[in-house]
């Protein structure tokens, strides 16, 4: 089969976007790209929206509509960004869990035990096994692309994707923190019942002791559990509410201020997970659990750009919760371009 895929030097970034199946057209396969973006279809733990499987195709799609200039790194296309296929059986045991998981979260939204159902309790047993399957899958492959010296990305699907990474990066890192950008703590334990649960990616990454420090920016939608797990965290945990950062804004204190001491909190080493639901809603308006309030996009690129500036590297970062949408896929493939371009900046 002759490949679609022609040298990067020979690559025009001013031409027509290429529709060549690759994340914003460029030319580029596994091997001679530097960034490797994972596109993971899952979305088994959702309890409100679905939709956000369909995220990574999304982005894809949209990609090659970008004019791909970047005023932070203009060069940063050369690095080589591809996509691998998306995952088709990942996708397809998704769509068998949800069955069980829909069982499950109308149990407990009726408040019945599910302990106490043993056709429930093996639903749910199901639903955790395939999380566990794809953080397993995702753990192999991102394992892999930093065996061979590249850098990686995740797009989701639901915020439970990237645990897999994150895990596969805590074998080589010691010491690093999360930006966490979002309108939800995610440090719920086993919400529902589900141990991989969407809003229980942070709790399940404190497992990790690699993991110095989470700064939480947005987040404007928590429970009490979650504040609790807050406040007795021994500042390992720094949440950035929304609701002080509009607060802090209307006093008269400039975001790039509030942007400078965010990233202080941040050690040396910086994983970004980026959840779209920290936007406002108008910008990915088919996320799975939006809410009012939230960032602008800009907002989000200043902020990043201060853990550049800062001289910080940023090892790794996802894109979660992008919904089945052309603006949400849009908005999402300029979101995934910049953390690849500034990531690429802080490359050793």
């Amino acid at each position: 089969m002759t490949s679609l895929f022609t040298p990067l030097q020979d690559f025009d970034p001013s031409g027509v976007g290429l529709d060549n199946g690759n994340l914003y057209g460029l030319p580029c396969d596994y091997d001679t790209a530097n960034m490797i973006i994972f596109g993971i279809p899952w979305e088994a733990t959702v309890s409100y929206h679905t939709g956000t499987a369909q995220g990574p195709r999304r982005v894809l799609e949209a990609s090659p509509q970008l004019d791909l200039y970047d005023r932070d790194n203009p060069d940063g296309w050369r690095q080589g960004i591809f996509m691998p296929p998306i995952p088709e059986h990942l996708y397809e045991l998704n769509q068998a869990v949800r069955e069980s998981a829909n069982r499950v979260i109308q149990a407990t939204e009726e408040g019945i035990a599910i302990a106490s159902q043993p056709l429930l309790q093996a639903d749910l047993d199901w639903v955790n096994h395939g999380c566990e399957h794809m953080t397993g899958w995702l753990y192999a492959q991102a394992t892999a692309a930093l065996d061979q010296g590249k850098q990686v990305g995740v797009i989701g699907g639901d915020h439970s994707v990237p645990l897999g990474f994150l895990q596969a990066l805590a074998k080589r890192h010691p010491n690093f923190g999360i930006l966490h950008i979002d309108a939800h703590a995610d440090l719920r334990q086993a919400y529902q019942g589900f141990r991989y649960s969407h809003a229980s990616i942070m709790y399940n990454l404190l497992d990790l002791p690699q993991i110095s420090k989470l700064v939480q920016v947005g987040i404007r939608d928590l429970c009490h559990d979650e504040v609790a797990l807050i406040q007795q965290s021994d500042g390992r945990i720094v949440t950035h509410y929304d609701d002080v950062i509009k607060e802090n804004t209307y006093r008269g204190l400039a975001w790039m201020q509030q942007c400078e001491a965010i990233v202080t909190e941040l050690p040396e080493l910086v994983y970004v997970s980026f959840d779209v639901d920290g936007l406002d809603p108008k910008l990915c308006p088919h996320t799975g659990t939006p809410v009012p309030g939230g960032l602008e996009l800009e907002e989000v690129f200043c902020l990043l750009r201060q853990v550049v500036r800062s001289g910080r590297q940023i090892i790794g970062f996802d894109l979660s919760e992008v919904g089945d949408g052309e603006w949400d896929g849009n908005v999402g493939a300029r979101a995934v371009y910049k953390l690849c371009c500034l990531m690429h900046l802080t490359k050793d």
